[in-house]
């Protein structure tokens, strides 16, 4: 596996793919991300895990004549340092002793160094920062527009050509034309005259489109150009479905232009006015502004997609429901074949799940790679199984499943951690300090305009407590059968869940979770719903606005393992109360799809939590 590096070595000397006036390169950067800044990418994107064979979704590689590294975050630290070629060195974000991207790239390139990397990849904010930082030092970044990766990956994938599905109203709440005629009041009103869609999801929404060119991400590669009179959407217009190439309506609202047209044509335009990019736009798209003044915030797109409509909502309640119940039938089956001693993996146990969601009606597809970890797998927070070289789930170990779906009305993102016989006392105090976590979090009133930076700490005080945390963030953002991971808010101690404040309509998730390296991980995650406080219910009405959360995810929370005597009777009423909640809204739709025996799983994981019964032992 070297030799791709070597390979990838030898053309930063070949000027045939150099830009002009450049003699050598002395490094090349290969980012994780595509021309869109997508997190997960098509398979003719996956560049970096094709020079370096680390898969995770977060990383930045650099390759030198003397070196090369990856960079990335704490969730990835076990599973790069399993998956890297040999000749890499993995670099582990946020640790001490472990040097900026900038200053390690500053000292690794000799005196007048050049270093390369291709401009549809770096964001143009990162690329200036970087681009000064070096000048200062005597070096300097330059734009390669041939990618050095693909030069040497021999059978890289084609790029997809899947086609679009138009989604119907029902689903959508609101018609393309309506969010086409809110987006440009926005414009107006912050006074821009252009704006630029990079984001797959941003487009796929304001269409009212999606597709699947990206697995498990309901989106398809295109941009869209709107000006104040007209549209453009690049994409390839023979992936566009009848229903828009047949309307009249859409194909007058939007010009179709080639997908790789748009750099090019931004070029000919050669706007001089004032446009919107957003926050993630490519230095190759800022090199075909450059006469325009940029505005940089998040886009208008990027908002109005964050806070649901009453459709959107009613569809993620709605899909959480069916979700629940393939997970009821998937647990239940579960627990009877290990209890009957039948073999089962951490990959079949994922092919099951999605057989049990394939049975609901709306179902797509996955909306991530399951994440079905067995023991010390779980201690691997963003671990996969793969068939023929994973684990068995047995009765001695945690199984921990983070999984979700794509609904035609929703997306879902969940996970349980459970024991299929007796878990160990120290293994039940991690449990119930990150359900304590969980319900810290999810009892919260906060006031308005507050950002999920500032709430992060309550899911983590009980673990702290012990001396104990995690290293990922508490939330995400969840989309409307769009990317299960979606901006711009967050919950995190992360700067990037500052920005935006929390609003009412958002769907958010609150994952808290504690892993031991080598022995196990534990994560509950319930995807919620940001909802205003009614002043009735403040003790001083009339006041601030405050919010709250509210479970979408209905499923059970595995009573064996929680440590009881470690709940207060607040904690442990909401456990309960929680659970009347599933059963009230599960039961029913179990009932109505003849799963009888599943109900019986159901009623039975529900049933009340009291202290008699520790108190009994």
């Amino acid at each position: 596996m070297a030799s791709r590096v070597t390979r990838l070595r030898q053309l930063l000397t070949t000027p045939a793919v150099l830009p002009a006036g450049v003699e050598k390169l002395s490094g090349y950067i290969i980012p994780s991300e595509d021309a869109h800044a997508s997190e997960y990418i098509a398979d003719c994107d996956c560049r970096r895990a094709f020079i370096s064979g680390f898969t995770g979704s977060k990383g930045l590689a650099m390759v030198t004549e003397g070196d090369a590294v990856m960079y990335t975050d704490a969730r990835y630290f076990l599973q790069a340092d399993t998956e890297l070629f040999p000749g890499w060195t993995l670099m582990r974000m946020g640790q001490p002793e472990t040097p900026s991207e900038i200053d390690w790239l500053k000292a690794a390139l000799p005196a007048g160094g050049v270093v390369g990397v291709d401009p549809t990849l770096i964001p143009d904010p990162k690329f200036r920062e970087l681009s000064e930082s070096l000048k200062k030092v005597g070096k300097s970044l330059v734009a390669v527009d041939r990618n050095l990766v693909d030069q040497v990956w021999d059978d890289q994938p084609v790029r997809p050509m899947t086609k679009i599905i138009r989604l119907d109203e029902r689903y959508a709440g609101t018609s393309y034309l309506d969010k086409l005629r809110d987006i440009r009041r926005t414009m107006e009103s912050k006074g821009q005259e252009a704006l630029v869609l990079s984001k797959l999801d941003e487009v796929a929404w304001l269409l009212n489109l999606r597709g699947s060119d990206i697995v498990y991400n309901p989106v398809f590669f295109a941009y869209v150009l709107v000006l104040p009179e007209s549209a453009t959407l690049y994409c390839d217009a023979e992936k566009l479905p009848a229903q828009c190439t047949d309307d009249k309506e859409f194909m007058s609202t939007y010009t179709v232009q080639p997908y790789t047209s748009f750099v090019p044509d931004l070029h000919a335009r050669n706007l001089s006015s004032t446009v919107w990019v957003g926050s993630t736009y490519s230095y190759a798209v800022a090199q075909g502004l450059k006469d325009a003044e940029l505005l940089e915030d998040d886009t208008p797109v990027c908002t109005a997609k964050a806070v649901k409509n009453s459709v959107e909502l009613s569809g993620m309640r709605q899909c959480h429901l069916r979700d629940a119940v393939a997970l009821t039938e998937f647990f239940r089956w579960i627990e009877i074949e290990i209890a009957s001693g039948r073999h089962v993996t951490e990959w079949t146990a994922a092919v099951r799940l999605e057989e049990f969601r394939a049975e609901q009606d709306g179902y797509q597809s996955p909306s991530f790679a399951t994440i079905s970890s067995s023991g010390p797998s779980g201690s691997v927070i963003h671990y996969h199984p793969h068939e023929g070289s994973c684990r068995d789930v047995t009765a001695d170990e945690l199984y921990l499943l983070d999984s979700g779906g794509q609904y035609l009305d929703g997306t879902t993102d969940v996970t349980r951690t459970v024991h299929f016989a007796s878990p160990s006392a120290y293994e039940k105090e991690c449990f119930t300090r990150v359900l304590k976590g969980h319900i810290s979090l999810s009892t919260l009133q906060f006031p308005q305009g507050t950002s999920g930076i500032l709430i992060d700490s309550f899911a983590r005080r009980s673990l702290w407590d012990a001396g104990l945390d995690y290293k990922h963030g508490t939330g995400h953002g969840v989309g409307s059968f769009l990317n299960v991971h979606e901006g711009p808010i967050g919950i995190s101690s992360r700067e990037s869940a500052l920005k935006a404040p929390l609003e009412p309509g958002m769907i958010v998730t609150i994952e808290p979770g504690y892993y031991e390296d080598g022995a196990f991980g534990i994560r509950i995650e319930n995807v919620v719903e940001v909802l205003s406080v009614p002043q009735d219910q403040l003790a001083a009405a009339g006041k601030s606005p405050f919010m709250k959360f509210r479970p979408v995810t209905l499923f059970p929370i595995q009573a064996k393992m929680i440590a009881i005597e470690m709940l207060t009777d607040l904690e442990l009423d909401w456990v309960n109360r929680y659970h009347v909640d599933v059963c009230d809204a599960i039961a029913p739709l179990l009932s109505e799809q003849g799963r009888g025996e599943a109900l019986a799983w159901l009623q039975e994981s529900t049933q009340p939590i009291t202290r008699a019964a520790v108190d009994a032992v």
